[in-house]
């Protein structure tokens, strides 16, 4: 099996998908360096793979999501500086093998985890 990188931004404060928000993805080694940029569809995921099995290499990698500009989008009232604005998450890949890293978020918490 060749690797790959997807992702889901689940919204649960609605219980719904998160439509329309930017993700940047950035490998880490030896610098950080800025590889993928992607927005979520209408389900929360995106149209393809964030790191497509032709591209796949095991590493450090970082996700950035712009969970800020998407809760302002979403007419989200909040101070500034706003609680959560980017959420970077950084992980390893040391397999081929198919990573899925989802979000769930809300205005004033996340979590995530490796699903499948």
């Amino acid at each position: 099996m060749t690797g790959y990188l997807t992702t889901h931004v689940l919204d649960t404060a609605n219980g719904a998908p998160a439509q329309g928000m930017k993700i940047d993805l950035y490998r880490l080694d030896p610098d950080r360096r800025l590889i993928a940029q992607t927005t979520t569809n209408h389900d929360g995921r995106t149209d393809s793979h964030i790191l497509p099995a032709d591209q796949f290499q095991p590493g450090e990698y970082e996700l950035v999501f712009h969970v800020g500009d998407w809760l302002d989008a979403q007419g989200h009232q909040a101070g500034k500086p706003r609680f959560l604005d980017t959420i970077p998450l950084r992980f390893g890949m040391s397999e081929q093998d198919h990573y899925h890293v989802p979000l769930l978020i809300s205005p004033y918490g996340y979590s995530t985890y490796r699903g499948s």
